[in-house]
């Protein structure tokens, strides 16, 4: 059936319900005309590229279940593709519900083509990553048409979100050189175009040929993820005048996609201390007139090599509770190499760890039913019952089985003494036995 309708914003705002619409409306237990009216303000996003054939989607943003990405890609020093795709099924399997390949050698064609073929998870990508490969040139040499050919071409495969670093301008980039940082720019695609406008003299054309890159997004309806090139890489540098000035590029970014009917999501940070993530939330969803906010963690201490995926969850619980929207997932392999399938386990884990703990504070629609459900099956020592309803349900059975208690109805810590068991017992006017 032919489409009357450009992107899913474009559709909302004229009270076209498109297939995607109301697929994520099913999802989110919410009407319709809810959501319809909330993707019309920008509010929430549909990422959902009209080439992703496979996708089955998801909206990110107000009164919505937070969502998590899950980063993948081959690189020079890690080009099996047959892992990283077996990592696209592991992560869908396990319920994430967005994939990015962050790919930077070899075929990324055939990467991305691969992942599209089978993911029901949106994919997101980061085309800066891809041109220097693609055009087969030096950073230094690309030019703005090198750069907007790249992101035609993802487009055209089918993605469903890009990043895309518009905001590190030249008067931002300024700011990073007047504001020196203990960990400088720690963004990938942020210090390749910092490094670009250098070498150059340029403008960066993501900023300079706005209206280039989103005239591709709405011809696809594809989703622009803004990133945040100077986003903290250190506790010490959040907050700081460049983080700050970033954003509010990236609000005046927003709302020009906006205008043409562009969905957008707006990255943050990054590395924060507790205490101020909060404040950071608030301040995004202020300057960015609520777009949905996608976070990398933050992490919430430096200290922590081996173990970032729980310095993430911390902080991605404190983030999403007071408002961000889509949670970039950590592992244990953060800042120390390419992760393997147990460590995106563990990263996937956590990260719907923190997402599920922040719905429950933020109210979201039957959140707090499922915790209820599980205290039920505890009140009732029905393990199946709580292994149906777990997580991770693999986790739980295997810790039950390797450590059998004497009575079927107690664990190995309590045994007898279980209160669960002994209170169900004095209640129901029976003597509990010891």
């Amino acid at each position: 059936m032919e489409r009357n309708y450009t992107t899913q914003m474009d559709a909302a705002k004229r009270g076209i319900l498109t297939p995607e619409i109301k697929t994520v409306a099913e999802k989110e237990n919410m009407s319709t005309e809810e959501l319809m009216e909330l993707v019309a303000k920008g509010v929430v996003a549909i990422p959902a590229n009209k080439n992703h054939k496979t996708l089955s989607p998801e909206g990110i943003g107000q009164g919505l279940r937070t969502k998590i990405n899950v980063n993948l890609g081959i690189s020079r020093d890690a080009a099996d593709m047959d892992l990283e795709l077996e990592k696209v099924r592991t992560a869908i399997n396990m319920k994430a519900e967005a994939i990015m390949d962050l790919s930077n050698y070899g075929k990324t064609h055939e990467m991305r083509k691969k992942i599209l073929e089978i993911s029901t998870a949106m994919l997101g990508t980061v085309p800066v990553y891809d041109t220097i490969g693609y055009c087969e040139k030096k950073l230094k040499d690309i030019t703005k048409d090198d750069f907007l050919r790249v992101v035609r071409q993802h487009a055209e495969d089918g993605v469903d979100f890009m990043t895309i670093h518009a905001g590190i301008n030249r008067a931002t980039a300024q700011k990073v050189k007047d504001n020196r940082r203990r960990m400088n720019i720690v963004s990938r695609g942020g210090a390749l175009l910092f490094a670009w406008m250098e070498m150059t003299g340029n403008e960066n054309p993501f900023y300079e040929y706005y209206d280039e890159v989103l005239d591709i997004f709405r011809e696809y309806d594809v989703t622009i993820s803004l990133g945040d090139a100077c986003r903290p890489g250190c506790i010490d540098d959040a907050t700081d005048p460049a983080q700050i000035s970033e954003l509010i590029v990236l609000g005046e970014l927003t709302r020009r996609a906006w205008k043409k009917d562009v969905q957008v999501m707006v990255e943050g940070p990054g590395h924060m201390a507790l205490n101020e993530i909060a404040a950071n939330m608030i301040a995004e969803k202020r300057i960015c007139s609520g777009a949905p906010f996608y976070v990398l963690g933050p992490l919430v201490t430096d200290v922590a090599p081996g173990y970032d995926h729980i310095t993430s969850a911390i902080g991605g619980a404190v983030a999403a509770a007071n408002g961000a929207d889509f949670l970039c997932y950590v592992t244990p392999a953060e800042h120390l190499r390419l992760p393997d399938l147990d460590d995106m386990r563990e990263g996937i884990i956590a990260s719907k760890i923190a997402a599920h703990a922040a719905d429950i504070a933020k109210g979201v629609k039957g959140a707090r039913e499922w915790d209820n459900k599980m205290s039920d099956a505890r009140r009732e020592i029905d393990w199946d019952k709580m292994f149906e309803l777990a997580l991770d349900p693999e986790k739980p059975k295997a810790y039950r089985a390797s450590s059998v208690p004497r009575e079927e109805n107690t664990c190995t810590m309590c045994g007898e003494q279980c209160a669960v068991k002994n209170m169900n017992k004095i209640l129901g006017g029976e003597d509990i036995g010891i």
